[in-house]
């Protein structure tokens, strides 16, 4: 059995472009199972589109859950069953009646992390119905520091710029001419990034996971769902794993409900940080 603790030079992402059943959850959870169980190969993490068990619907508070509820008792099982990280957002009602768009990552032994969607789309009624989250999570998982996000977030750089971690500083050069002499880990190696971005808006969504990788050097990995929601807005869904010089690893065919996979090599990504350390010049 593998373990958080086991440090791994390469990171297998399954990511799955789903159909979503409109706010049907049950159904929602055999897509997602039947899909990774497809899988041919093992997997590190497992990642599935923002409020998967629903959609992006109005009804999004109404049908939110207690924190230890039935969709957090299915990632616990799905994590299990695989020995990797789930990972995927459901709105979750706070025990102050407030409501928040969560997303979670979910251990095999049932542990769990979760970060509440910094922006709710003010352009829907998620922003008049859900409380935005205010705190900008990291966490680690076999080796790699991930960083979480859910799809309007993906519009704002600030919101998910990297850095250098301040026991890490140390090893910065003392001008901007010379390249640091050992390996500098930055805040994170891999942006997550789950979500139901609309077909309509396509172009934008693929060109912000190249800008955000390129931005912050590091992986990213983002969800979308494909297919119609019940309110006939279309996604084609675009998901794609994206390496650090903005080059696609693996992607789904548009408008398609398929799990696809992305290997992520940690060594590639440390050699390119120290022969291109442009974030000795971040703002």
């Amino acid at each position: 059995m593998k373990s958080n603790d086991m440090t791994k030079s390469q990171l297998t992402i399954a990511y799955y472009q789903q159909d979503i059943a409109w706010e049907a959850p049950e159904q929602n959870y055999r897509l997602v199972e039947e899909a990774f169980a497809t899988l041919g190969r093992e997997a590190d993490v497992l990642v599935v589109p923002e409020t998967f068990n629903t959609g992006f619907s109005d009804n999004m508070a109404a049908m939110a859950e207690p924190q230890e509820g039935m969709t957090l008792a299915f990632a616990r099982r799905m994590a299990a069953r695989h020995d990797a990280l789930f990972v995927g957002t459901w709105t979750v009602r706070l025990e102050d009646g407030g409501v928040v768009n969560r997303l979670h990552w979910v251990c095999p032994d049932g542990s769990y992390g979760c970060y509440d969607k910094g922006h709710t789309f003010r352009m829907s009624s998620e922003a008049s119905q859900l409380q935005r989250g205010m705190r900008r999570e990291l966490f680690e998982w076999r080796g790699w520091r991930i960083k979480p996000a859910v799809c309007y977030d993906l519009r704002f750089p600030k919101w998910l710029r990297n850095g250098v971690p301040a026991n890490e500083r140390h090893k910065l050069p003392a001008n901007g001419v010379d390249r640091p002499k050992e390996s500098v880990t930055l805040d994170y190696d891999l942006l997550l990034v789950c979500a139901n971005w609309p077909g309509s808006r396509h172009e934008a969504w693929s060109t912000l996971l190249k800008a955000r990788a390129i931005e912050n050097l590091c992986y990213v990995v983002g969800v979308n769902r494909a297919g119609v929601d019940g309110v006939d807005i279309p996604y084609t869904g675009n998901s794609a794993a994206i390496d650090y010089k903005g080059m696609e690893l693996s992607h789904c065919d548009p408008e398609q409900a398929q799990v696809r996979t992305a290997v992520l090599d940690y060594e590639r990504l440390q050699t390119f940080r120290q022969h291109w350390p442009f974030y000795l010049d971040f703002d």
